[in-house]
């Protein structure tokens, strides 16, 4: 008797897998293929992507180099290289940006380098692709070559 109630109570879940099972084939599909579709897939715009320096048309960004992005930064993402250079206006020596360093493989993404930054000089893109074969490919400089700091409107 416990044979064949084990037996019957056996198919009855074999029978309410396969229910579900063919409730889900008839269903519409809901998966992004996302390789094949990559131009339609869009990121919610408050997305965390890539952290980018914007520059505008003359090669010219608002990073004046103070560095506490990079202090804010909880695991030394980002470094701030400067240098120093003598305005032609005053001739005081003031310090400009070189290099702006990011390493996307430790970013936590956490966002307090673009909420402390003073001068709004970097912002998160939607640039979700990140794949790479190596390491290094993952550091990136934010700056570009020969860019200059704005100048204030005054």
């Amino acid at each position: 008797m416990d044979y064949i109630k084990n037996i019957v109570t056996g198919i009855w879940h074999l029978m309410q897998g396969m229910y579900i099972t063919m409730l889900n084939m008839i269903r519409p599909k809901v998966t992004e293929q996302y390789p094949e579709n990559r131009g339609k897939v869009f990121p919610h715009e408050r997305m965390r992507g890539l952290l980018v320096m914007p520059h505008n048309a003359d090669n010219q960004h608002k990073c004046t180099a103070c560095g506490i992005c990079a202090l804010n930064c909880p695991n030394g993402t980002i470094q701030v290289i400067s240098k120093k250079e003598t305005d032609e206006e005053t001739g005081k020596e003031k310090k400009v940006l070189d290099r702006y360093m990011y390493d996307l493989g430790s970013c936590t993404f956490c966002s307090l380098c673009t909420i402390s930054c003073p001068q709004n000089a970097i912002e998160w893109s939607t640039n979700f692709e990140h794949a790479t074969f190596t390491r290094p490919k993952l550091d990136e400089q934010l700056n570009r070559e020969g860019s200059t700091l704005m100048k204030k409107v005054k």
